[in-house]
C-alpha cells in the first residue's frame, strides 16, 4: 500500500477501525492518516489531544518507534445518524474505544474524533 490510490477507503464506518489496524500492522502511516479527516482530534490518553493529521501523524510515529500494535476487539455495530456515526470496540484488556465518523460528499466515510479509551 505505497500510494492513496491503491488503498480500500471505508465504505461503511465499520470498515474505519479494521482498516486502521491492518494498515498499522503493515506500517503504512500515511494510509492510517487516510481514515482521518484532516482537522481530526484523537485522545490517546496521554493526557492531551491530538489535533489534525501532522500531530496524529507524529503520535502514530511515536507508536511505531516503540513498537506498539493496535489489537483486535470486539466491535460494536456502529450508531448511525444522517452522515455521522459512532463506533466503539471492546478491546481485549477490557476498554473501550470510541470514535465519531463523518460520511464524506462521496459517500465515504472519515473519523473525527478518536478517543483510544474510555474507560
Amino acid at each position: 500500500m505505497s500510494d492513496a490510490a491503491s488503498r480500500e477507503p471505508a465504505r461503511d464506518p465499520q470498515d474505519l477501525e479494521r482498516l486502521l489496524i491492518e494498515r498499522q500492522w503493515a506500517g503504512d502511516v500515511e494510509g492510517m492518516l487516510a481514515l482521518f479527516e484532516a482537522d481530526a482530534v484523537v485522545d490517546s490518553g496521554a493526557g492531551e489531544w491530538i489535533r489534525g493529521r501532522e500531530a496524529i501523524r507524529a503520535l502514530f510515529e511515536k507508536s511505531f518507534a516503540a513498537g506498539r500494535k493496535f489489537q483486535r476487539g470486539e466491535q460494536r455495530p456502529a450508531l448511525v445518524n444522517g452522515n455521522l456515526a459512532l463506533t466503539s470496540t471492546k478491546l481485549p484488556d477490557g476498554s473501550i474505544t470510541s470514535e465519531v465518523a463523518r460520511r464524506q460528499s462521496d459517500g465515504t466515510w472519515l473519523w473525527v474524533i478518536d478517543r483510544y479509551s474510555v474507560t
